[in-house]
């Protein structure tokens, strides 16, 4: 038996890691043991994360187990939307040119700025007094 089980994919978005494994056929998308309604309330996060198979209409023919740690929940989202991309590709190849014409397979590499010393945040400065 050489067929894979599922198809995995790490997805990196700001300080979040996502680490995605697609199932073949139609099933839940579980996030960290809970259902993807629950872990991500909000609509849009959901349709954030689930654009790679709206692209590629395969949203009803996978399921997921997903595990993301680190970051705020637009973070979490971008890196699981990333993590899905990437098994895509894993799964067919031919899906790469698809994917990175809406962007979705290159990593976002805007991340938090490091604070500065003698500065509040990494660039804003005290008020100037002149006397």
């Amino acid at each position: 038996m050489n067929e894979k089980v599922y198809y995995y994919g790490t997805g990196r978005r700001k300080t979040a890691i996502a680490r995605v494994r697609l199932y073949p056929g139609a099933g839940p998308f579980v996030v960290n043991s809970k259902p993807i309604e629950e872990f991500f309330p909000q609509e849009q996060m959901r349709r954030i994360l689930m654009q790679p198979l709206v692209v590629t209409n395969s949203l009803d023919k996978f399921s997921a187990s997903i595990k993301v740690t680190g970051g705020g929940v637009a973070g979490q989202a971008g890196a699981v939307r990333h993590g899905i991309a990437r098994a895509l590709v894993e799964l067919d190849q031919g899906l790469k040119p698809l994917l990175r014409s809406f962007g979705l397979v290159t990593r976002d590499p805007r991340a938090k700025e490091s604070k500065k010393y003698g500065l509040v945040r990494a660039r804003k400065a005290k008020q100037y007094t002149k006397r």
